[in-house]
């Protein structure tokens, strides 16, 4: 969100508040207008403005951060479409209503999340909604989305698996309801980390524990979804998505899948077309004719609801992983599905030079943006430093 020059630093705050949930190139404004909050919106060539009901102070502009972060979502949604006004609108509605019925609020979620069967959302779902029913009609109600979402996830282990897969529930719930205008924007959900603990480091396979992984499993069909995740980086979920097209030049392997992009919210990702970085033995590299494999629709694994789940659950059992595990936590890492697609971002950057391949390429043919493959994967970009030391040992 590009700034107007203002030298109190709770504008500059304020500003550092909505632009972090924001695109990188958003022209969205906020200015005094009268002392009041005036959002201004220039977006396909079309400028767009609103006078918000908030006085133009340090606490009317927090107040405002809030609200005009919903209008945003609202905005890109389909409910929005990019009408400041009705967005504006939508999200103010629910401030006149009366009682609101959390049953069928429940339920039309719930018809939101069409890809979550009904076993899933009774288990990943509905525990977290019945506790935050339960506190929206209690006497002591909470005051905004953070209380909300404290209270909501008390009875489970903070940090723990069902924790996360309750915070996430609970987080794309209320997202939904108040862009929706169902809940007042200050339940908008925030951001709550796991026992303030750093973000854990992703360890990568190397190609030749991915072979012992693989010739140590028995089920072919395991094996097949081994050599995908590896080959193309793919997510756990992805799996479930591969189609095989016709391309200008031959048959091309696509994913299907979109999710949410990160650091752009609001979207999705768009289908892709995947490449493969084929695991190198010591002869040299290894063919496993997937993309024919995947057009003969050759069958994977039951992975149950959660796929990435169900693939931990799977390789848990297995000694050779358990192996790696171990080699994994001396460094300091840690050891997960995610680790397949770890390994192609090393790959990918190892072999760059020789693929000619670019930062940009690698973070397309992945599914995610440059700025967040950075993030992500930075630790496997090659920086030629430690290569300039190194030449004292040639010289």
């Amino acid at each position: 969100m590009p700034s107007k020059i203002y030298t109190d630093d709770w504008v500059k705050s304020a500003r550092r508040m909505i632009r972090a949930e924001m695109a990188a190139d958003a022209k969205w404004y906020i200015s005094n207008r009268k002392g009041s909050v005036q959002l201004e919106v220039r977006d396909g060539g079309k400028y767009q403005s609103r006078v918000l009901n908030y006085e133009w102070s340090e606490k009317g502009l927090y107040e405002a951060a809030r609200r005009i972060i919903v209008i945003y979502k609202n905005f890109y949604s389909e409910i929005g479409q990019q009408s400041l006004a009705k967005s504006c609108d939508v999200t103010e509605a629910i401030s006149s209503k009366g009682n609101i019925d959390y049953d069928q609020l429940i339920k039309d979620f719930r018809a939101y999340c069409p890809t979550a069967s009904d076993a899933t959302f009774e288990k990943c779902y509905i525990p977290v909604l019945n506790h935050a029913k339960r506190l929206f009609t209690s006497k002591k109600k909470p005051v905004d989305g953070s209380e909300l979402m404290v209270k909501s996830l008390e009875q489970w282990k903070h940090g723990g698996r069902m924790w996360n897969i309750q915070r996430r529930a609970i987080s794309k719930f209320l997202e939904w309801a108040v862009i929706r205008g169902k809940l007042s924007n200050v339940y908008a959900p925030v951001r709550i980390l796991s026992n303030n603990a750093e973000k854990s480091i992703g360890y990568a396979l190397e190609d030749d524990q991915i072979l012992q992984l693989i010739a140590s499993e028995k089920s072919k069909q395991w094996q097949y979804a081994y050599q995908l995740l590896a080959v193309y980086g793919l997510r756990p979920i992805e799996l479930k998505h591969l189609v095989v097209k016709k391309g200008v030049h031959g048959k091309e392997l696509w994913c299907m899948y979109r999710k949410s992009m990160g650091g752009t919210k609001g979207q999705k990702t768009e289908p892709r077309q995947l490449a493969p970085l084929l695991v190198e033995d010591g002869k040299g590299l290894i063919n496993w004719n997937l993309l024919e494999r995947v057009e003969k629709k050759e069958e994977l694994p039951s992975f149950g609801d959660v796929v990435s789940g169900g693939i931990g659950k799977h390789l848990s059992r297995s000694k050779t992983w358990q192996k790696f595990k171990k080699d994994a936590i001396d460094l300091g890492e840690e050891i997960k599905p995610y680790s397949f697609r770890h390994r192609f971002a090393k790959v990918a950057h190892a072999r760059s030079v020789q693929l000619n391949l670019t930062l940009k390429d690698i973070s397309f043919v992945m599914g995610h943006t440059t700025e967040v493959h950075q993030q992500n994967y930075g630790r496997f970009i090659p920086k030629g430093t430690f290569n300039k030391f190194a030449k004292q040992l040639v010289a």
